[in-house]
């Protein structure tokens, strides 16, 4: 054999250490991060405010709630005196969810007028300390508050956090074939 086609031993030894680091050293630095929190981002996904210690839907103030289906999830709005162009803003939500719009019922708080088709409408019978006028309210389908918004949100961040909680919260498989 000749003597330039021999490998030394130096060199096999740093190629077998490369390869050592290549599978060791990204769990080195994902321990690294985990341990020291190095990197891993702390800010929330949710766009709009939790609200654990709301009462459930079903204590609240109102007269004449109904839900499409048992299992809903209900997205609740507060309406002022006129509130035609919210009422339709989260109606074109409703329908922006595509495939899971029939796992989400919407309720009108208050307000006058007609309701867009697939909404229901309650009035307040007396003011709730957690009232707000334009504020809009997810429910999960118990009836807790998970998420409160502003009324000045973005409606895609609403349906961001939406289609997220729907995601999360998957669908029983034979849900669909069960009567309401």
């Amino acid at each position: 054999m000749p003597a330039d086609a021999r490998v030394s031993p130096v060199s096999s030894r740093l190629k077998l250490l490369a390869l050592f680091a290549v599978f060791l050293l990204p769990m080195a630095v994902a321990w690294g991060m985990v341990e020291w929190r190095l990197g891993i981002p702390e800010g929330r996904t949710a766009h709009g405010q939790l609200t654990p210690d709301l009462p459930p839907l079903e204590a609240w103030p109102l007269d004449g709630m109904a839900r499409q289906g048992a299992d809903d999830w209900v997205l609740a709005f507060d309406c002022p005196a006129s509130c035609d162009a919210q009422a339709d803003r989260w109606w074109r939500l409703h329908r922006a969810l595509g495939r899971d719009a029939h796992r989400i019922s919407r309720l009108r708080l208050g307000g006058s007028g007609e309701t867009l088709p697939g909404a229901s409408a309650a009035s307040w019978t007396e003011a709730a300390s957690w009232r707000s006028p334009g504020r809009l309210w997810v429910f999960d389908p118990d009836g807790r508050a998970v998420l409160a918004y502003a009324p000045d949100i973005e409606t895609a961040r609403v349906l961001e956090d939406i289609e997220l909680l729907l995601e999360r919260n998957p669908e029983p498989p034979m849900a669909r074939l069960q009567p309401e």
